[in-house]
């Protein structure tokens, strides 16, 4: 049971920029921004459905300064301007407020903080309890017994003890803990260097920032010193920061009187102001009657679009009926027109159906198809068999005939589809003339957003996981191995139930994810504005292919077992007999047991371990390791590429088509497949050669656009570290300036070696690095990389603060967020198991920043891949490798191509610092860079 509450306050200034700053722009149908509105409308939705209470008010800011401005008229002197499409955002989000029935409340000349302060410690005085709902850290100083805070970020309650758990303070000394430190958004001084370590040790040891200045000159070192200058710099830092409690008037907005009793919404004027701002998830809760405050005034006479029995509880009558598992099932296979026409009228008739199509291969451009299948209600699913061949099979309906009917309507933007990767249902329509239009969910996508480590996401697990229901596996009709049937050869009576089924369940975990979804606005956003989205642009990459130069690849691969030859041949010099480079038994008597090479590191079976990591670090110091590793190098480029590629090119097409896979990586990033193109090295010259046997056709060339040092960037952006945010701002070599800062030289005297060791500290401590991790890729001592860190987060505190407050936020909550809302979830991260939960940890810290990229590259597909829409003829996206587009690009229009390329790409997404991207032409890949 939660705690009830008699007053809930909401920092609806803090609501309104965490959900604009949260979500990817959204817009309505004429194109006004509605992004931040919708995230407070769900945030504040939620907290009531969370904390159900008559009395509550919505606080914001008012315009214009405070009287904090006349204390230190420096005060938020820093803030950017807010950015129109919040401005204009501010005004219909407090008529809606009004209109659900919330007193909303601005007072002239002070801040939400005040107000809600004030209205508080009134409500705390009249024996009442308070809850507040803020983001700001200020509002824990009002913390005590009888007042609460719950976090909008993570939606943990916080009490006194929750306070210190958090910041390592009491609730009474939160003043002079954000006093010490300053706050830059705010531009409140603070002390200078002063962090929240600091700041906890001097207030356990002296109590109060009173105290401190007492004792000042019992404070050894430059902090010391540090303080006593900037004495008079803590004493107005406590008066800025300290919540005013006593606020005269307090008037509620439109209103003559202050009244914090919650009123009537007025649910005619909501329908219209959902509708009008295109809040389709609300207007749906709406129209049935689910949203908190609504299900004791609703008219009886309004229809809800299900049947709720009186006797139904609150939290069943909430969930919509198409979600609810039916208790039997009605599963046809349709053999004549009559039937299909029919199911035909229904398909038309409806907003959403849900659809399957049955092949012969799970190779897009290979597959044939065999049949599709329909579902529009629950329970309830249609099998159309197609070319089933196998012997004795039944009279099927005409292909052309079927797909033909159904052209219009697969085709149709208005009638939304659901399906389970509907990316390769779009190829193998294609393949028939038929381009998929209208996509409303993807199952597998959403069970991906939702939460991306919970279950694979192939339809069968996320059947199990979310709906509990064990569905038919395709090897239970077709068979395993050699002897597997293709669909084409399974008999109806198995095809069909199989076929129905795979519908029905898409649509129900369609609707039972949506539902999920449309709880966590930031996850929806992520889901419609990104996910959803690119799957027509992935699938067009697809089957546009890439050229490869066959001759080159066989000219390379007989290259490549030359030279495996020779260094076979130095290999058993070394050793003085011949052995297999590949057998790591083999590998393991002659390294430890012949030639008694140090023992690294031991299998689960305790065997001295040949992983690559162990061979690396035994080459160092001796030579057979370092043949062997350029042994294994090229025979993986062999296999792999220069042998394989070739076998992999598409005989119609004269392309080869890789796979992109939105569902795989845990943090949002695409990966690929048959062939993989996010692992063919650039670094190595081997790498390089394999890259030039990706060409550009006639008259087009390769155009690769990059980002530069993009994680580097959102590092940056997300911890709002002074020196990085200048470094990337002015266009500094941010490794050289690390370089500066670490080794204490001047910017233009850092050496090619500082320079090196700066840019392993800058990528290796957002990957989590250990002093052993950089010691040991410096090749230096383990104590000397323990003092690069160590300067480094002197250098770069609000890197360190970052850091430390990620790894605290993930421990409290579960999961992080990248800027956009997408959540990577970490159930290790509590993990009694110190490997388990270091992984985690280091986990929390990269996944924000290789989450984002992700999401920002994805965005730039989407733009790109818009602008292209019309210019088919001049430049089109063929490939994705981490932080690289490449297209092929057309002589004629080149010049116009990459500049609006690189425009594109640089504006998909604001962050603090600028995106730069790099971008190269050649006649193939490697040119191209």
């Amino acid at each position: 049971m939660k705690k009830s509450y008699d007053l809930v306050l909401v920092d609806g200034s803090s609501y309104l920029y965490r959900a604009f700053f949260a979500l990817p722009p959204l817009s309505n149908k004429d194109g006004e921004p509605t992004g931040a509105m919708f995230g407070v409308v769900n945030m504040l939705y939620k907290l009531m459905d969370d904390y159900p209470s008559e009395q509550i008010a919505v606080v914001f800011d008012a315009k214009g300064k405070t009287f904090r401005h006349e204390m230190y008229d420096q005060y938020k002197a820093t803030r950017p301007p807010m950015p129109d499409d919040l401005r204009t955002q501010i005004e219909p989000l407090h008529k809606i407020i009004q209109t659900m029935g919330l007193p909303l409340i601005k007072t002239p000349n002070v801040e939400a903080d005040d107000v809600i302060g004030t209205l508080a410690m009134q409500a705390k005085a009249e024996g009442k309890k308070v809850l507040i709902s803020t983001g700001d850290k200020d509002m824990a100083q009002l913390v005590d017994e009888d007042i609460q805070l719950i976090n909008t970020m993570n939606n943990v309650l916080m009490d006194a003890e929750g306070v210190v758990e958090k910041f390592g303070v009491r609730p009474d000394q939160i003043i002079d803990y954000l006093a010490l430190m300053g706050d830059k958004s705010d531009n409140i001084p603070g002390v200078p260097k002063v962090g929240p370590k600091t700041a906890v040790k001097w207030l356990i040891a002296y109590d109060s920032a009173a105290g401190i200045i007492e004792k000042a000159d019992e404070i050894k070192g430059k902090i010391g010193e540090t303080l006593r200058d900037n004495i008079d710099m803590l004493k107005l830092s406590q008066s800025l920061t300290v919540i005013k409690t006593d606020v005269d008037k307090i008037e509620m907005e439109n209103e003559g009187e202050l009244r914090l009793t919650a009123i009537e919404p007025d649910v005619e004027e909501l329908q219209q102001l959902f509708t009008q701002y295109s809040f389709k998830s609300l207007l749906k809760k709406l129209e049935l009657g689910t949203l908190p405050g609504l299900a004791s005034k609703q008219d009886s006479s309004q229809n809800l679009s299900q049947d709720i029995s009186p006797d139904q509880d609150e939290t069943e009558a909430g969930q919509s009926a198409l979600s609810k598992t039916p208790t039997t099932v009605d599963y046809q296979t349709i053999l004549d027109y009559k039937q299909f026409n029919q199911w035909l009228e229904r398909l038309q008739s409806c907003e959403q159906f849900a659809f399957d199509t049955e092949t012969t291969s799970i190779d897009y451009m290979q597959a044939e198809i065999v049949g599709l299948s329909f579902a529009i209600e629950p329970g309830e699913a249609a099998y159309v068999p197609l070319t089933h061949s196998y012997m004795d099979a039944p009279l099927q309906l005409n292909k052309k005939t079927v797909l033909g009917a159904l052209k219009p309507l697969l085709e149709s933007g208005e009638i939304k589809k659901s399906g389970h990767h509907l990316k390769y249902d779009a190829h193998i329509l294609r393949h028939e003339g038929i381009e998929l239009n209208g996509i409303g969910d993807d199952s597998m996508l959403a069970s991906y957003v939702l939460n991306s480590t919970a279950t694979r996401h192939d339809m069968d697990s996320v059947a199990g996981n979310y709906l509990g229901v064990d569905t038919i596996h395709y090897q239970d009709i077709a068979g395993k191995g050699k002897k597997q049937l293709t669909f084409d050869q399974i008999s109806l009576e198995q095809a069909g139930p199989y076929a129905a089924e795979d519908a029905d369940i898409t649509l129900r975990l369609s609707q039972t994810l949506r539902e999920q979804l449309e709880k966590i606005p930031e996850l929806l956003s992520v889901y419609e504005t990104i996910e959803l989205p690119l799957v027509p642009v992935l699938t067009d990459m697809e089957h546009t292919g890439v050229v490869l130069d066959k001759q080159m690849l066989a000219d390379l691969s007989h290259e490549f077992g030359e030279t495996m030859h020779t260094l076979e041949q130095k290999a058993y010099k070394l050793v003085g007999h011949e052995f297999n480079l590949s057998s790591p038994k083999q590998l393991q008597e002659i390294l430890f047991e012949q030639m008694e090479l140090p023992v690294i590191r031991k299998t689960p079976k305790g065997q001295p371990s040949t992983a690559e990591d162990v061979l690396q670090e035994l080459a160092l110091d001796y030579e057979l390791p370092k043949v062997i590793i350029e042994y294994r190098t090229i025979s993986k480029l062999r296999s792999t590429y220069s042998e394989k590629l070739p076998t992999q090119i598409d005989a119609d097409t004269g392309r080869v088509h890789t796979s992109y896979h939105q569902a795989t990586a845990a943090t949002g990033r695409l990966s690929s497949s048959d062939p993989n193109l996010q692992n063919i090295p650039i670094r190595t010259a081997e790498g390089r050669r394999i890259r030039q046997a990706f060409i550009a056709p006639k008259d087009f060339v390769l155009l690769a656009a990059d980002y530069s040092q993009i994680e580097l960037r959102i590092m940056a952006h997300l911890s709002q570290d002074e020196s990085l945010l200048h470094a990337f701002n002015n266009d500094l070599d941010v490794h050289a300036a690390t370089a500066a800062e670490v080794f204490d030289v001047a910017l233009d005297k850092v050496s090619k070696d500082q320079r090196r060791s700066a840019k392993a500290i800058n990528f290796g401590l957002i990957y989590g690095m250990s002093a052993f991790g950089l010691a040991k890729q410096l090749g230096i001592g383990r104590k000397e990389a323990q003092t690069y860190i160590d300067v480094y987060f002197e250098r770069y505190p609000g890197v360190k603060r970052y850091m430390d407050e990620t790894r605290l936020q993930a421990k409290e909550q579960g999961y992080v967020e990248t800027v956009f809302g997408r959540r990577l979830y970490l159930p290790e991260i509590n993990s009694r198991n110190h490997q388990r939960r270091q992984y985690a940890e280091r986990s929390a810290i990269n996944a924000p920043m290789q989450g984002t990229a992700a999401d920002i590259i994805k965005l730039a597909m989407l733009n790109v891949h818009d602008y292209l829409s019309d210019k088919q003829d001049q430049a089109k996206l063929i490939m994705q490798v981490h932080d690289e587009l490449v297209l092929e690009a057309h002589k004629k229009h080149l010049e116009k191509i990459q500049a609006k390329i690189i425009e594109l790409m640089s504006d998909a997404a604001e962050l603090s610092v600028p995106l730069r991207v790099d971008a190269g032409v050649g006649d193939n890949w490697d040119e191209a860079h």
